[in-house]
């Protein structure tokens, strides 16, 4: 039996995270929720001990269920709410670590934890992947070499055109690039690649937001946009050209616009989207405005994936002190998109 995405509330598969941080904290806080059972039927994909442990930590009242085999879930059955429904694919306990540090140990689960997710969503079993948030330097000491979610994404279902939205209050932003160096930008930026973001952006607001014709808004990577060249002159040379070739494919898009005014722009409602050329570009003013509501989605891939718009926030892991908000708004998110593709 496939679960269809239709359904009234779509089973969706909730990684994990790196169980040193604050994914499993989040992720109980936020099975807590009323609001979370009314839209959808949870599946976390996680260590059933780490997940012992974590309800023990917290006192919570939900309890630990786990369930046997991938398909388990697809015998029709409605998971109580009161309950955190646990697929644990882990071949066995996750061995002892460190609360807040990075270790391989952590690092290896939460890879195979987000494994197991896309193959679900892959083979419709669940309508779509919430990831709680991994450790970069973790997943490298696993010998997993992707530098996030996104790019390891991209790989595990073997897509060639994908990208990182970040969307949070009157804010959507699609990535040209994502986590790199400053130092490496202005290598890394070429004018397919940017003409690339600029579709991305304008088919995930027409797929996902229902925006029949959506305005692009493109930032410039210079100053004052480059100021004709005094302060750089990728935007005549670099961005110009894609913004160009994607108006001609009929697409609204228009820049390259300085970024201390784009943004501005977007929140008044003059743009549904701005395509950002890095990663600290974006998400200052994002952040700034929405911090612990934002939602991360990747665009462009064969499934739904959204996750929350934080790290693994080593430094309060195990404290009790951290805000499933962020959570739960990419939960709501993953299950709107589940029950309308």
């Amino acid at each position: 039996m496939t679960i269809s995405a239709k359904q009234h509330r779509p089973y969706l598969a909730i990684t994990m995270g790196d169980p040193a941080g604050i994914g499993p904290e989040i992720i109980v806080k936020a099975l807590a929720s009323p609001t979370v059972w009314r839209i959808c039927q949870p599946i976390v994909v996680g260590s059933a001990s780490v997940f012992e442990k974590e309800v023990g930590r917290l006192d919570s009242p939900l309890r630990v269920v786990v369930l046997q085999g991938d398909h388990s879930l697809m015998e029709g059955k409605q998971i109580a709410k009161g309950h955190i429904p646990i697929l644990d694919p882990l071949e066995k306990p996750l061995g002892r670590f460190r609360i807040g540090k990075a270790a391989r140990g952590p690092g290896a689960a939460s890879v195979e934890c987000i494994e197991t997710a896309v193959r679900l969503a892959q083979s419709r079993c669940v309508a779509g992947i919430v990831t709680a948030p991994i450790n970069k330097e973790a997943i490298h000491l696993a010998g997993c070499s992707f530098p996030g979610h996104t790019e390891f994404l991209g790989d595990l279902t073997k897509t060639k055109d994908f990208g990182m939205m970040l969307l949070g209050g009157p804010l959507k932003i699609l990535f040209v690039t994502t986590h790199l160096s400053i130092r490496k930008l202005p290598r890394a930026l070429t004018t397919k690649r940017i003409f690339t973001a600029i579709r991305l952006a304008h088919k995930a607001m027409r797929q996902y937001f229902q925006v029949s014709r959506p305005r692009v808004g493109v930032a410039a990577l210079n100053p004052h946009a480059g100021e004709h060249g005094l302060f750089g002159n990728e935007e005549q040379t670099i961005i110009a050209p894609a913004v160009k070739k994607a108006s001609q494919e009929g697409i609204r898009v228009s820049g390259p616009w300085p970024a201390d005014t784009l943004f501005g722009a977007a929140v008044r409602g003059a743009y549904d989207v701005i395509v950002a050329m890095y990663h600290d570009q974006g998400l200052i003013p994002l952040k700034t405005i929405a911090f612990g509501q934002c939602i991360n989605m990747t665009v462009g891939l064969p499934i739904i994936r959204t996750s929350v718009d934080h790290g693994t926030a080593y430094d309060i892991a195990g404290k009790g002190k951290a805000d499933p908000q962020s959570l739960i708004q990419a939960i709501k998110l993953a299950a709107r998109l589940g029950q309308q593709s």
